[in-house]
């Protein structure tokens, strides 16, 4: 077997998953770099390696050094050593600092850090405070290598060292070795199958209670990012059986004692014509339960506002925003002026903006304690153009408590308003329905705006539609395109296309919707980087980075967001100076998403920034969102994503003025109606369709919305046993 050693001058390309590493190491004395790939996860810029393993010559790459096994040294001499500590591996010492130490102190530097750190304090320029950030970070380091190893000898990514020593500190082996499935409680980005495979290289049985009770909890929860509050259980137990390969009975006894101790809630609802045991996670079920309750509570409460005449306020609303308001719009607004709650739901250019400026201009005479709300910032922030008043995040509104773990705002801490107007109301997840209904006083009116055809919540339920079924809330469903909208095709297309029908895809010269025929998926990917560089932004002189956005079906694939995203980094913001996380490559000026909400950062799933700094000597990378600055720590980066090109899905709420789409047969399992239909939506000025005419069909013809099982719709009716209203 070869050997080789050297310095890691940077690492290219890391897996997350399996630890695979293409670096970059310099040889003492040799000018060139040499390329070892090989499972390396551990590894960092600035180690010292040494590499067992044998040369081998790449088609493309050139001659690589395949690595079998490995071994991180100290660095052997004074270079060396100022490559480690000048890397940013150690918070508190960069190039500057690095340079400094070594030159005090030599080839003895390291035993001084690990040892003697106290004499830190004779370097010029370093003091206490950065004293003690190396030497938490150095011990730190040590205690983290030792969770690596421990993981990488269990199968377990080390690419997640960081965040269980975040979590468990230094009894971060003790806590996993005594029972490794709470790491798919506590740790994000760890699940049931990586927890089982520690478990099975320690021992833990197959059959073992804790296994068992893991498993269910995982079900659930795979079962909820699919979009379901509750589970028919016989369907349930299937899918825990084939995960848990235990004996069913096994499975049944763990889930009796699950109910007894209140995790778990088993319960029948009305399926498919019969009574059917269901499955809850508590959280949802108590969730939909609250649900029910607040509405009632709302419906029945006597409101503050002075009763006034409707058609004088009309005739009046009407002249100052100089509109003419249609049939349904005007019995929305009367609705909002003498109703408790209402829901108004309809597609683009049926005027939804429009009746709400209407209902603000009215009730502004009545009172200013109003609200205006919506489920994501740039939801919020479109709000706030349109009305020209404040709008927030429902998050933002109801602020997060960090002690108690929950939001501040609530039944006994209600929100202060009269009148509260939530619009992208379909996006809004079961959970945070509880949250906000909770939070708004019983005098208040709660208006809900929305569009119905769009694709559900990220989070699990169907809330938006299961309270229309339930007909105990007035509905006004919009269905006329007015006349400013008439001429958008975008508008016509996104009709044509919810009801069933084939768009107008012949391209017309200075349209706002272009259909650009690519059959091969490369060719369609070519056409996408011309659209989105050159095309677009010469032709309607749009940023590429804030006015046009790419929005996939799916992830992956050669059209699938993860693939775009890596074409379009490498195209638009091309940097040699990058940092490599999780599997991904990160640089100032990128484009990236939050993918979970994250309440300390203030900051929540599907929020859109741009990287603005990437500081390797306190390893954290600042990210700007709406001009506020966000700081993450590099273990944290999992919690955001490139997004030049981004899922439909994570973009509903949003909108951009260009957008652009593949839509292609690979993408076949995610053709459906409504998601083509939200996608479309979100252009504002232009949308470009890339790829296949028969995806389009395809899509168009698939009306099979994925079913989503709640119990919502039914706990309303039981809990209000209304007399159903009129649409």
């Amino acid at each position: 077997m070869d050997q080789v050693f050297g310095y890691i001058e940077r690492i290219t390309y890391q897996n997350p998953e399996n630890g695979y590493t293409v670096a970059q190491l310099l040889q003492p004395k040799k000018a060139d770099l040499t390329c070892i790939v090989g499972i390396m996860p551990s590894l960092q810029p600035g180690e010292s390696v040494r590499c067992h393993g044998q040369w081998k010559r790449h088609l493309v790459h050139g001659q690589q050094f395949e690595v079998s096994e490995y071994r991180v040294e100290a660095p052997a001499d004074i270079t060396g050593i100022r490559k480690y500590l000048g890397s940013g591996l150690i918070k508190g010492i960069g190039p500057v600092y690095a340079g400094r130490i070594v030159d005090k102190f030599g080839i003895d530097t390291l035993d001084i850090i690990d040892s003697a750190p106290e004499k830190l304090l004779d370097i010029s320029g370093l003091g206490k405070k950065r004293l003690e950030k190396i030497k938490t970070c150095w011990n730190e380091q040590k205690s983290i290598r030792e969770v690596m190893i421990f993981l990488q000898s269990n199968g377990v990514s080390p690419a997640y060292a960081q965040k269980i020593f975040k979590v468990y500190g230094n009894l971060s082996t003790k806590k996993v070795k005594e029972n490794p499935f709470t790491l798919a409680k506590d740790i994000i980005g760890i699940g049931f199958k990586t927890a089982d495979g520690i478990a099975r290289n320690l021992g833990i049985a197959k059959n073992s209670p804790q296994r068992i009770e893991s498993g269910i909890e995982y079900v659930l929860s795979e079962l909820s990012k699919e979009g379901h509050v509750c589970f028919p259980i016989e369907r349930f137990l299937v899918a825990a059986g084939e995960i848990l390969e235990v004996d069913r009975k096994l499975i049944e006894e763990r889930l009796n004692i699950l109910k007894n101790e209140g995790v778990i809630i088993l319960e029948e609802l009305m399926h498919e014509g019969k009574l059917t045991d269901f499955i809850w996670n508590k959280p949802l079920y108590i969730s939909e339960r609250g649900i029910a309750k607040e509405i009632k509570r709302l419906l029945r409460g006597k409101t503050h506002l002075r009763a006034i005449d409707i058609d004088k306020a009309l005739e009046w609303a009407q002249k100052k925003l100089n509109i003419d308001l249609g049939h349904n719009q005007k019995i929305a607004v009367a609705n909002a002026l003498t109703k408790k709650m209402q829901i108004i739901t309809g597609g683009p250019g049926t005027g939804k903006s429009t009746i709400t400026n209407a209902i603000l201009s009215i009730t502004e005479k009545l009172t200013n304690r109003i609200y205006l709300a919506a489920p994501t910032g740039r939801a919020a922030k479109r709000m706030t153009e349109i009305t020209g008043k404040k709008a927030y995040t429902i998050h933002s509104l109801l602020e997060f408590d960090f002690r108690a773990g929950g939001f501040k705002r609530n039944r006994e801490s209600p929100l202060d308003c009269d009148l509260i107007i939530i619009d992208e109301a379909s996006m809004i997840d079961t959970l945070l329905m509880y949250s906000l209904l909770k939070a708004i006083p019983t005098h208040a009116r709660a208006i809900f705006v929305g569009d119905i055809n769009q694709l559900p919540s990220v989070g699990p339920g169907n809330v938006l539609k299961d309270i229309i079924c339930s007909k105990c809330i007035p509905v006004t469903m919009l269905t006329e395109i007015f006349r400013q909208a008439e001429g958008s095709r975008i508008v016509k297309n996104a009709h044509l296309i919810n009801n069933g029908n084939y768009p107008d895809i012949v391209n017309i010269p200075d349209s706002d919707f272009y259909f650009i025929e690519a059959n091969d998926p490369e060719i369609a990917l070519k056409q996408i980087l011309v659209l989105v560089t050159q095309r677009i932004p010469k032709k309607f002189r749009c940023d590429p980075f804030d006015e046009i956005q790419v929005l996939a079906p799916m992830k992956r694939g050669i059209l699938g967001t993860e693939h775009l995203n890596v074409v379009l980094q490498e195209t638009l913001n091309p940097k040699e100076n990058h940092l490599l996380r999780y599997g991904k490559k990160f640089a100032v000026d990128d484009k990236v998403m939050q993918i979970r909400n994250n309440y300390d950062r203030k900051v929540y799933n599907g929020d859109v920034g741009r990287i603005a700094k990437i500081d390797n000597i306190e390893q954290q990378v600042i990210v700007t969102f709406d001009n506020r600055n966000v700081i993450y720590d590099f273990s944290d980066l999992d919690e955001i994503i490139l997004a030049y090109a981004v899922s439909i899905h994570k973009y509903q709420g949003s909108e951009c003025p260009c957008v652009v789409i593949p839509i292609h047969t690979t993408h076949f399992k995610l053709l459906h109606r409504n998601l083509l239909y939200t996608g479309i939506t979100r252009g504002k000025k232009l949308v470009v369709l890339v790829g296949m005419k028969k995806a389009i069909g395809i899509a168009v013809r698939n009306d099979e919305v994925r079913k989503r099982h709640t119990g919502l719709q039914q706990t309303i009716l039981e809990t209000h046993n209304p007399t159903p209203l009129g649409l």
